[in-house]
């Protein structure tokens, strides 16, 4: 059916979550021999033209930025900084790092990694690794069979399977789009109102004074 095959010996997946967020990822693993591609009617769409995404959102800050941010730390002024938009949170190393582990307490981290790995296969030119990569974030993310499957309504299960004839860098763009509205109007605000985020305010909040004798 498709243009290309998927199981051929020598295929190597890429390793995506690792140059994200530390996620271990499978070197050298052959990719499934059965692949399921029906689109999932059962989903409900969600409306998300009138959101889109920043362009270049994670490349704002230099890699010298981000690494001096990770070093230091959250300050306070960073942490309200997050609140002002989801994305002022998303752009950060430790906002994601925080909303990754406030995902997890509701079984939904799944969002987040597979929206970084759209932004990690956008920055690729490589044909070859686009391809791999297009394929493990299928198989990861998109799926039936996958236990992280995110949610997506059917016209985008549609556009993917398309594209998916021809993969590039921006196959998944439409999906990317979904999960990141549906991150940004659901989970964002029950982080910003969560004791995880109130709790880190405070943190910093106290003050660093000695204590009175």
């Amino acid at each position: 059916m498709l243009r290309r095959s998927w199981g051929q010996s020598g295929w190597r997946w890429g390793n995506v979550h690792s140059r994200i967020l530390g996620t271990p990822a499978t070197q050298g693993s052959p990719l499934p021999t059965h692949t399921c591609w029906t689109a999932c009617s059962c989903l409900t769409a969600r409306p998300f033209k009138d959101e889109r995404i920043p362009e270049g959102i994670c490349e704002k800050q230099t890699e010298a930025e981000a690494e001096v941010e990770e070093l230091r730390g959250p300050t306070l002024e960073d942490v309200r900084l997050w609140a002002q938009s989801f994305e002022q949170l998303i752009k950060s190393p430790h906002g994601r790092s925080s909303f990754r582990q406030f995902l997890k307490t509701e079984f939904s981290e799944e969002n987040l990694l597979f929206w970084l790995a759209c932004e990690e296969l956008k920055k690729e030119t490589n044909r070859t690794v686009v391809e791999q990569t297009v394929k493990q974030i299928y198989e990861d993310y998109v799926s039936i069979l996958s236990p992280r499957e995110v949610s997506l309504d059917s016209r985008v299960r549609e556009v993917i399977n398309k594209n998916m004839l021809e993969p590039t860098s921006h196959t998944f763009d439409d999906a990317q789009q979904q999960i990141y509205t549906l991150m940004q109007r659901d989970s964002y605000p029950r982080f910003i109102n969560s004791s995880v985020y109130a709790d880190l305010i405070k943190s910093l909040e106290e003050p660093q004074t000695p204590n009175e004798s």
